[in-house]
C-alpha cells in the first residue's frame, strides 16, 4: 500500500457515505478518505447511533437501510438533499481513497464516473457508483420525472438512463479516466485514485489492515461473491493459513447457520471457536 500523500482540498466535494450494516467499518472509509482529502464535508447518513471519533465527520440520522434496493432508492432520491457542493464522491466500507497524489482536476469536469465495468462494450461501461463522483446536478435529474429509477442504482444511472441523462447535458467519463479515477473489475489500484470492492481490499490496503476490517463486520453478505479471490490474497504470507480456515469456517456457518453468532458462540469445538473469534 502507498505511503499517504499529502491532503488536497477539495472544496467543491461532500464525501459521503449511507449504511445501516458494518458502520464502523463505514466510518474506517471516511477516515481513510479524510486522511487525504480535506472536502467540504463528510457525512455518514446511518440510523445507527454512533459517534464517530473523526472531528471531521457529521452523523446524519436517517430511516434504516433495510436492503440494497432500499440503499438504490435513497442514494436516487434523498442523497442529494444532503448535498451542498457541486459534487459528492461516495464511498462504501469496502471502497474509498486509496492515493490522493492520483486525484485529476478534470474528474470534476463530469458528472459521474465510476470504475469501468469490462462485461459491457456497447460504450455505456461507467460505471460502479460504490465509489464514484457524481454531480449535484446529476443527482437532481435521478428525481427527474423523465429518469426510470430501478435497483442497482448505479445501473440505472450508467446504463439504463444514461442515454437520456446525456441528453439532458450530463457527462459520463471516458473509459480511460474511469480507470484512473476507480478500480474493480476493471483498472489498477496501484494507479487509480480509490476503489471498490472487497476482493480488492488486500491488495487496496494491505493483508492484514484488511483483515482486522473483516473480523468485525456484522454483515459478510458481499465476501461471498468473491470468496475465492479473497481466500487467496488473504492466504499470503505469514498467519495466511490461519486467516484461509477462519474465512472457510466464516462461509460454512454462515450458510449452514441462521443466527452466524449463535453458531459461534454454540460451536462445541474450542480450537474452533477462537479461530471463528479471532483467527487462532
Amino acid at each position: 500500500m502507498p505511503a499517504p500523500a499529502a491532503r488536497i482540498a477539495l472544496p467543491q466535494v461532500t464525501i459521503c457515505a449511507v449504511s445501516s450494516v458494518n458502520v464502523a467499518a463505514t466510518i474506517r472509509a471516511l477516515e481513510v478518505s479524510l486522511a487525504q482529502v480535506d472536502a467540504a464535508a463528510a457525512l455518514l447518513l446511518t440510523d445507527s447511533p454512533v459517534r464517530p471519533d473523526h472531528p471531521g465527520i457529521s452523523v446524519v440520522k436517517i430511516a434504516p437501510i433495510t436492503s440494497s434496493r432500499a440503499y438504490s432508492d435513497f442514494l436516487l432520491t434523498q442523497l442529494v438533499d444532503h448535498v451542498g457542493t457541486s459534487h459528492c464522491l461516495v464511498v462504501q466500507w469496502d471502497g474509498h481513497v486509496i492515493d490522493a497524489a492520483r486525484w485529476r482536476p478534470d474528474f470534476l469536469d463530469y458528472d459521474y464516473i465510476g470504475a469501468r465495468w469490462p462485461q459491457f462494450t456497447d460504450g455505456h461501461d461507467v460505471g460502479n457508483g460504490g465509489f464514484s463522483l457524481r454531480s449535484r446536478r446529476l443527482m437532481e435529474a435521478c428525481r427527474d420525472p423523465g429518469f426510470r429509477p430501478s435497483h442497482p442504482e448505479d445501473l440505472a444511472i450508467g446504463r439504463i438512463n444514461r442515454d437520456w441523462l446525456e441528453r439532458q447535458g450530463m457527462r459520463f467519463a471516458p473509459p480511460a479516466i474511469a480507470d484512473l479515477f476507480s478500480a474493480e473489475r476493471a483498472g489498477d489500484v496501484a494507479t487509480s485514485f480509490g476503489y471498490h470492492g472487497t476482493w480488492l481490499m488486500p491488495r487496496a490496503i494491505g493483508v492484514e489492515p484488511f483483515w482486522r476490517v473483516y473480523r468485525h463486520l456484522d454483515d459478510r453478505a458481499t465476501i461471498r461473491h468473491d470468496f475465492a479471490g479473497i481466500l487467496k490474497q488473504t492466504g499470503r504470507g505469514q498467519g495466511g493459513g490461519r486467516r484461509a480456515i477462519q474465512l472457510i469456517l466464516d462461509q460454512i456457518f454462515r450458510l449452514c447457520c441462521k443466527d452466524w453468532r449463535q453458531s459461534e458462540v454454540g460451536c462445541r469445538s474450542a480450537p474452533i471457536r477462537r479461530l471463528l473469534r479471532n483467527g487462532g
